[in-house]
């Protein structure tokens, strides 16, 4: 890997771990502040909002100028909405703002690695990136709880600038004023991000024909014979896990009786296990055989479903770490399939958007079903076992899909995979 891969990885982890810790930040005002601690899973579908609703813009934007300066731009924006919950503006809005600088990030931040590196470095790349990615959720999560812990928080208010009253006084306030350190962070790693000398277009000022060149996108992955298997199990595996993140806070309250700065430490557990599983990944399965790794996906939502009879928290946490294995173990060769499928089609940043449409409309989905389910009254176990239920249900309809499509496009399948593997050697 070169140098200019290591600060792409740099700023995407300082930025991954702002968003993650200014989460738990963001569930704390809701509970304490505004005694609405139902809107919780709400944040990230605010978050999420603008990956759907800008996605044929974002992808564009993303391949208009060099994608350090897109990443910057889209930093900045973060900064904004982070900085928006220090002037008392609803967290739902501000967290929704942050998402907008995440919506714009994403194309650059993945559409930078087709750029950047040749083939047969992609699924080590993406098992770099989702590691660090992990890395920074475990401790994203971690910086969180211990931020908006009292005895912390209580040490951080004794800092003050002299001669300066910056009104920061309570855990939250705390919080997002550390939080809002790593931001800046990325914004300087995206000062160095490397101009990869691709040649880059203008935006088409037209709205309508980006929305009609993005729907074009879209039909393009789903009718490829392997783009639409891997963009359907990395949109399972994203929507998924974004649901799991409030399931296992709400969880460890109910089951474990843990406090909220505690239970994020179990999110960062389940990350872990996440990396390990992106790691093994990385190591034993080529690009060519990223398929294989479906039946594994099938399993997760059996483990999931496990949660509701453990209460030993040295077994909850194993399990937890088992859980995220599985999940990383599965959807990194998947995502690094999609992005070889989606450069070929429709470009880094086009693909890059069309992933981030379909997983995004689908944590909208997902999050928003156990957010009615939480208004219905379900109990935390009964939303767990619907969840693992329906996980590996639709791993099983996705595995039969692909059987069929090898039984009537077999020889079309091989043709790409052998694309891949021909890519996946200098």
């Amino acid at each position: 890997m070169n140098r200019g891969f290591y600060i792409i990885m740099a700023a995407q982890f300082c930025s991954a771990l702002a968003d993650n810790a200014l989460l738990i930040a963001a569930i704390l005002l809701l509970i304490d502040f505004f005694h609405r601690p139902e809107y919780s899973p709400l944040l990230k579908f605010y978050f999420t909002v603008s990956y759907v609703v800008l996605a044929p813009f974002v992808g564009a934007f993303a391949d208009s100028m060099p994608k350090g300066q897109v990443m910057l731009i889209s930093n900045t924006i973060k900064i904004g909405g982070c900085l928006l919950l220090l002037f008392n503006v609803h967290p739902l809005l501000a967290y929704g703002i942050v998402g907008l600088g995440a919506a714009a990030y994403s194309p650059a931040k993945y559409g930078i690695l087709t750029e950047l590196l040749p083939p047969n470095q992609l699924v080590l790349a993406n098992a770099w990136i989702e590691g660090l990615t992990v890395a920074a959720i475990i401790l994203g999560t971690v910086v969180g709880g211990m931020l908006i812990n009292p005895s912390i928080s209580a040490q951080l208010a004794q800092f003050d600038l002299p001669g300066i009253e910056t009104g920061i006084d309570t855990a939250p306030e705390m919080a997002i004023s550390v939080i809002a350190v790593f931001y800046l962070l990325a914004a300087l790693f995206n000062l160095y991000v490397p101009n990869t000398g691709v040649d880059h277009k203008p935006v088409k000022r037209n709205p309508w024909f980006l929305v009609r060149d993005f729907s074009h996108c879209v039909k393009l992955l789903w009718m490829d014979k392997l783009g639409q298997i891997s963009l359907a199990v990395t949109t399972l595996f994203w929507a998924a896990g974004a649901t799991l993140q409030f399931i296992v806070l709400d969880w460890a309250k109910v089951a474990l009786g843990l406090s909220l700065d505690k239970a994020s430490m179990l999110q960062g557990v389940v990350a872990i296990g996440v990396a390990i599983g992106a790691i093994t990944a990385a190591r034993i399965i080529p690009i060519h055989k990223s398929v294989n790794v479906l039946p594994v996906g099938a399993m997760m939502g059996i483990f999931v479903i496990s949660m509701v009879a453990v209460t030993y928290l040295p077994l909850v946490m194993l399990l937890m770490i088992l859980i995220g294995a599985i999940a990383g173990f599965f959807v990194v060769p998947m995502n690094a399939l999609l992005q070889h499928r989606g450069h070929i089609l429709v470009g880094a940043g086009h693909s890059i958007a069309v992933q981030n449409f379909n997983e995004n409309a689908g944590i909208l989905v997902m999050v928003g079903t156990y957010y009615l389910l939480q208004k219905a009254d379900v109990s935390v176990n009964g939303a767990i076992i619907i969840f693992g239920l329906f996980v590996s249900a639709i791993m099983l309809f996705i595995m039969n899909w692909h059987r069929c499509n090898v039984t009537r496009h077999g020889a079309e399948i091989e043709k790409l995979l052998d694309v891949a593997r021909t890519s996946s050697h200098p």
